[in-house]
């Protein structure tokens, strides 16, 4: 059976208003859409660390309570689990305040069983910055050899500092392994200063992977490859971006399993496939915009019959080719 590895840090989130905390939450686009994607029926998996403190015990209890396999997570005795407190600003904008302490050595995780055509999410900090980015990049490096699909979005948490050249090579590495990018306007902003999102896939995105997905401000999306880019418009601004976005890329896995494609077919994937993925990623984002910035157990439910029925065929089929 297909399965879903997903890579990336644990955080823990707490907003702030006029100095008051408004709600506490598990941070990070990519540990939300495995809540989402095994809350459905999917088997997931989140590689990640945290402390084996009661902030990492919080993020442990999020995603078992949505039935993500929590094995490849190192719990260290040492250290804090990583936090981040955002004050959202009267203009809108936000201050991030990171806190955390890692043990020197770190990443010790087991890694999960990768076979052709499971998934790999990557992102965050964790696929460009040292020292974690040498051990991830050895199993996604695995995965691509075993021709998993492997999607990739190239952001980091806002509020981390650090020069951007110094981290490109690795930007660029993961670039070339992916399969599928999928990246919002802040993270282009962040990594392409002063490019739009037409000149940042031509400049750079294209040449390493065809299959480009942006999300703009007002949650349109606009899909590049095979030299067009077709928009798809979104709902406008939502209060729970982190939500949208992860809901939208667990949708996008959803469609690829539901839509029954593989490593081999996705080069040659048709423009009403890919609307149809695009069309049903956006009912997952706007599902998973509650507080939980997942879908709900009834979206979720709702989804597992096709998923499952995806799961077997794609398992009988195989069986067939040998």
């Amino acid at each position: 059976m297909r399965k879903i590895i997903t890579i990336a840090e644990s955080v823990l989130d707490t907003e702030y208003t006029h100095g008051q905390p408004q709600r506490t939450f598990v941070g990070g686009r990519i540990p939300c859409a495995a809540a989402s994607l095994a809350q459905a029926g999917a088997a997931t998996f989140m590689v990640s660390e945290c402390t084996a403190d009661c902030v990492g015990d919080i993020i442990i209890d999020y995603l078992s309570r949505h039935n993500v396999d929590t094995t490849s997570i190192d719990r260290y005795p040492d250290g804090a689990t990583a936090f981040s407190a955002i004050f959202r600003q009267d203009d809108g904008t936000s201050r991030i305040v990171n806190y955390g302490q890692y043990p020197e050595d770190r990443f010790n995780v087991i890694w999960p069983r990768i076979d052709k055509d499971d998934i790999v999410i990557i992102g965050s900090l964790y696929s460009v910055d040292l020292p974690q980015r040498e051990r991830l990049f050895e199993l996604v490096s695995y995965a691509a050899e075993r021709k998993a699909i492997i999607i990739y979005l190239p952001g980091f948490q806002h509020g981390i500092n650090f020069r951007i050249t110094r981290v490109m090579p690795n930007i660029l590495e993961n670039l070339e392994v992916a399969d599928i990018v999928i990246a919002q306007q802040q993270d282009i902003d962040a990594i392409f200063p002063g490019e739009n999102d037409g000149e940042a896939y031509r400049n750079h995105i294209e040449f390493y992977c065809d299959n480009y997905l942006h999300i703009t401000p007002g949650l349109d999306v606009k899909r590049y490859g095979a030299r067009q880019c077709r928009q798809h418009s979104g709902p406008g601004a939502r209060d729970n971006m982190l939500g949208w976005q992860a809901g939208f890329t667990a949708g996008i896995v959803y469609g690829l399993i539901a839509q029954g494609v593989t490593h081999e077919t996705l080069p040659a994937l048709d423009g009403g496939t890919w609307d149809a993925m695009i069309a049903e990623a956006m009912q997952w984002a706007e599902a998973s915009t509650g507080p939980d910035n997942c879908v709900d157990a009834e979206f979720a439910s709702s989804r597992t019959a096709a998923l499952l029925a995806a799961l077997e065929n794609y398992d009988k089929t195989q069986e067939n080719k040998l």
